[in-house]
């Protein structure tokens, strides 16, 4: 099995090192010491003497291109926390300083939690034909243009960027750290953006806590020439004269007098099976099992047994685009970004 570091002890990083009892988690790497249900390391030295096959790095992103730099100087593969540099020239001195090494991979899990992962099979069997438009209403930044480029299937090119924001009262009755003793009803910023790529059309839509809130629904719509995917729900052109609609099923464990235990079985369309957990049994949610899923595909590559999970040059393309999000919807305007070095 191969094994895995985290340099981290954050939130976030928590993710990677609960999987430990399925996943060969050799330690995570804390500036001070910490109980947790794997061992702890107080310096990055301490850790790789272990000989980790692959190291994930969840810090704060100014801290991610420095230590990404030194584990490849050291020939360590690296499993990148997203974004891997906080800004433009960040991104471009870390592609400069490593892009060519072949070592770092992006975290990025979207794509392999169990609804995206159904509705991209889906998407890319072709029965709503070639995919022209994609809206994302459910998750920010970066995460959102690595959903719009995926189902697009959108490369590393030219973008043109249409964004604003608008400010409106909403109830925000819940958030990372769980339920408000008393709901607010405060300003909240949404940032609606237009992104053209030369594959299509990406439509990026969040709001502010959209994560947590709700009372927000998470809304995604994928548009082919023969029909569109919206959420769940299919409508297709299967004839003359012929529309279908049929539902994308998630067939889950544990409800009502089912005893098998509360857990994600598969997704399918009609009698086709898009999606097969391959963690059943485990109880995860979605994105404990997005992140398995990208570690053992992480494992996989290590060996040559696998693609690369998430290239470098991809997790910078979706930042980059990201970014000039942010940039349009500051300026109100629009954001033209070209190629770069990592191209």
């Amino acid at each position: 099995m191969t094994s895995y570091a985290i340099v981290g002890s954050g939130w976030r990083a928590e993710y990677f090192w609960r999987l430990a009892d399925e996943l060969d988690c050799i330690g995570v790497v804390s500036r001070s010491p910490k109980e947790l249900p794997v061992p702890v390391f107080t310096s990055l030295e301490e850790c790789l003497r272990r000989k980790p096959d692959f190291v994930v790095t969840s810090v704060p992103w100014h801290v991610t291109p420095g230590l990404i730099r030194e584990l490849v100087g050291r020939g360590v593969p690296v499993l990148a926390e997203t974004p891997p540099a906080p800004d433009l020239d960040g991104l471009r001195a870390l592609w400069h300083d490593v892009g060519e090494s072949g070592l770092v991979q992006v975290a990025e899990q979207y794509s392999r939690m169990p609804a995206h992962a159904a509705r991209i099979a889906l998407a890319r069997s072709g029965v709503i034909g070639d995919i022209t438009r994609v809206d994302v209403s459910s998750t920010h930044q970066y995460h959102a243009v690595s959903s719009m480029r995926t189902f697009l299937g959108a490369g590393r090119g030219p973008v043109e960027v249409r964004a604003t924001r608008t400010t409106a009262l909403l109830a925000d009755p819940l958030s990372r750290a769980g339920w408000a003793e008393t709901v607010e009803t405060k300003p909240a910023v949404t940032t609606f953006a237009t992104v053209v790529f030369a594959e299509g059309l990406g439509v990026y839509d969040f709001t502010d806590n959209q994560w947590h809130n709700q009372l927000l629904h998470r809304r995604l719509l994928v548009r082919g020439t023969r029909g569109e995917l919206a959420d769940q729900d299919v409508l297709r052109l299967t004839g003359d004269r012929t529309i279908t609609h049929t539902p994308i099923i998630r067939r889950q464990t544990g409800y009502d007098l089912d005893l098998d235990g509360f857990d994600t079985d598969h997704l399918t369309f009609g009698s086709e099976v898009l999606y097969r957990n391959p963690y059943q049994g485990r109880r995860w949610n979605d994105e404990e099992i997005a992140i398995a899923t990208l570690l053992a595909d992480t494992g996989a590559w290590i060996r040559s047994e696998g693609p690369a999970p998430y290239p470098l040059a991809d997790g910078i393309e979706d930042h980059r685009i990201a970014l000039a999000i942010e940039e349009a919807a500051d300026r109100d305007a629009v954001v033209r970004t070209g190629p770069e070095a990592w191209h």
